[in-house]
């Protein structure tokens, strides 16, 4: 049965997954702790990358019912965080205006401001969809 609060999708877990070893589709799913052990371990040294591709479906499961759905998309605050977070244009997307400009002149704040919104982003997500 599909979860109305569909907040993330199992297909962009997948394709994360390609990249696991860095714990991509970890952070997108909310697990920020494993995600960084993930990219410093290559995913454990590939043997928790491999059995992530079997607990993708409980991820998605448990982070539909963490996570708030609304007017800000998770898929597309993800895919800018990934492609084009040092210059702060998912910031620009949920609406935080003065930190995009911030990380578009910084460089995502050198790249610290980059490392936290990987931690955070999906929290910061769920705060503003709960307040529309």
């Amino acid at each position: 049965m599909d979860n109305p609060n569909s907040t993330h999708l199992k297909s962009i877990g997948y394709i994360l997954w390609i990249f696991g070893f860095t714990g991509s589709h970890r952070f997108y799913y909310g697990k920020p702790i494993s995600g960084t052990i993930w990219f410093f371990t290559l995913g454990l040294l590939f043997v928790g990358w491999i059995i992530d591709l079997f607990l993708i479906p409980s991820m998605d499961r448990q982070t539909d019912f963490r996570y708030r759905s609304g007017s800000i998309d998770y898929t597309v605050a993800w895919i800018l965080l990934t492609f084009l977070g040092l210059f702060g244009i998912h910031r620009f997307y949920m609406g935080k205006w003065l930190t995009g400009i911030v990380y578009l002149i910084s460089g995502g704040i050198f790249g610290i401001g980059y490392l936290y919104d990987l931690w955070t982003l999906n929290d910061q997500v769920s705060l503003i969809n709960s307040r529309s």
